[in-house]
């Protein structure tokens, strides 16, 4: 092997790995894209939910007291 064909072998191989890491950048960017849109999702149901409870005690009626603790205390 000549040192031509060494180099070419050295460089294809770099280039092979370089394509292979463009993929996985690639497949994690998605996958991180997909976390974002699941986290904005339950960051609106989490409000939609608090709205919800914020509502039931206000119409429950006023402050409520807190409760007793139980008997076996």
């Amino acid at each position: 092997m000549t040192d031509t064909d060494g180099v070419n072998a050295r460089l294809e191989a770099l280039e092979v790995r370089v394509a292979y890491q463009d993929q996985v950048i690639d497949d994690l960017n998605q996958a991180v894209i997909d976390q974002w849109k699941k986290i904005d999702a339950l960051k609106r149901q989490l409000n939609e939910l608090l709205d919800r409870v914020q509502g039931v005690e206000d119409s429950a009626g006023g402050p409520r007291a807190p409760e007793p603790p139980p008997p076996h205390y």
